[in-house]
């Protein structure tokens, strides 16, 4: 096929609505993409066609705006008179419908950290003003174990936007009550659909058995799914309550935030997951809890979180001494140490606390100034200094603001204690 803009299709990989989906080469950068062609017969007058064309123009005119790590990245687009495409982040990993059938169910936790990212995902969409509106299996893509990327924004709702919009658009199965009535939408419908696809994700059955959309549409009006632990052994009665939550029929029934949400979400995480194991929700929960992280956004976190080196440390270790190398940077993201220096106890520091920034901006040239000890179990991140250096430049930069603040609090507290002391 011939290049397209400085996109060299090679394969087809998908057919929508409104055009053909190729595998395409950035032929300036070399980088993989999926690029969506419109096919210019959707332009015509008819209804159906001026809906698709309307969707292709409306995730068209997100370009370059939603930065999200778990977002599937909308890197440029080109309309004219005569042909049109979007250039979109190449996801190789398939997409969650590969999950939801009775034979090929993944785990809970691995169920639970996909819904925890999507939430941070549609959160930031949202405060940009965007409802996704068709939230299914097909549109988060898999980057690579439980790291998904919510993709195909061309039925979102734009509440910036001039033109009206319908509030009916969407997959039937996944369509949110508000959404059937054409009612308002807000951040509500598309938690109402992501617990669709949890149902589907976690079971491998849909919550609404009809076979035609008109008894459907009855269905996820008025009547309430059976249990998810009826169709799987296994799961927890606060799985039951979590999607019976996002699927209440009226919004104000729902979680009232996205927040709110993930938190629950991290809290079933910890109960389920082996006590060895420390998930990505509750890294990203740590990390949020850092007083010093507070300029970051959450993608700036997600960055912090997939670099540094997690592990639980039992109460009485020494994580670093005084006089010793090194230049690895940690993060308390639980329990409590002491911080002494000749034996003289400086500081007790708590869960969001740091530990070794001195020794990190100075980039090991210093041996470490004190020797840090646990005083309970603890989860430590250590971020290693190469690793910290292939942070992006606002991350690398809000980091090191945030770390010489803390410093020179450090610096000025050790000195009123040895000044007491003495």
């Amino acid at each position: 096929m011939d290049r397209i803009g400085k996109y060299q299709p090679d394969k087809i990989i998908g057919k929508g609505a409104s055009g053909t989906v190729y595998h395409a080469i950035d032929t300036f950068s070399g980088r993989e993409v999926a690029l969506k062609v419109l096919d210019m017969d959707v332009a015509n007058n008819t209804d159906d066609e001026h809906s698709n064309f309307m969707q292709f123009m409306t995730e068209a005119s997100l370009a370059g705006q939603l930065i999200h790590p778990h977002i599937a990245s909308i890197l440029e687009a080109s309309v004219t008179d005569d042909s049109g495409y979007i250039a979109i982040e190449y996801v190789s990993g398939g997409d969650l419908s590969q999950y939801t059938t009775s034979g090929s169910l993944i785990s809970q936790e691995d169920a639970i950290q996909i819904a925890f990212k999507s939430c941070g995902a549609l959160d930031y969409a949202f405060r940009q003003g965007i409802v996704h509106r068709d939230i299914k299996p097909q549109n988060i893509l898999i980057a690579s174990g439980t790291n998904i990327k919510v993709a195909d924004f061309g039925a979102a709702y734009l509440s910036k936007t001039l033109d009206s919009q319908t509030a009916s658009i969407g997959s039937p199965l996944f369509m949110s009550p508000e959404q059937l009535g054409n009612l308002p939408l807000g951040l509500h419908s598309d938690m109402y659909s992501l617990g669709v696809v949890l149902y589907l994700l976690f079971t491998g059955q849909r919550p609404y058995l009809s076979k035609t959309l008109p008894e459907l549409f009855k269905e996820i009006l008025y009547t309430e799914p059976v249990s998810a632990s009826s169709h799987r052994s296994g799961l927890s009665k606060d799985i039951d309550q979590m999607l019976h939550r996002m699927m209440a029929k009226s919004p104000e029934e729902r979680y009232s935030s996205w927040a709110e949400l993930a938190l629950e979400l991290a809290k079933i995480g910890r109960l389920s997951i082996s006590q060895s194991e420390i998930s990505d929700s509750d890294k990203f929960v740590a990390l949020k809890k850092v007083r010093l992280l507070g300029q970051l956004d959450d993608a700036e976190l997600w960055e912090l979180v997939q670099i540094c080196k997690w592990s639980r440390v039992p109460s009485r270790t020494v994580i670093v001494r005084e006089g010793e190398g090194g230049s690895s940077l940690f993060f308390l993201g639980s329990g409590q140490v002491k911080v002494t220096k000749q034996d003289r106890l400086l500081n007790l520091l708590e869960a969001g606390e740091c530990i070794g920034e001195m020794s990190y901006i100075k980039d090991g040239a210093i041996p470490r100034q004190a020797t840090v000890e646990t005083m309970s179990d603890a989860i430590l991140a250590e971020f290693e200094k190469d690793a910290l250096d292939k942070l992006s430049l606002r991350c690398g930069y809000q980091l090191s603001q945030a770390l010489l603040h803390s410093l020179v609090d450090r610096l000025v507290l050790a000195d009123d204690r040895i000044i007491k002391a003495g």
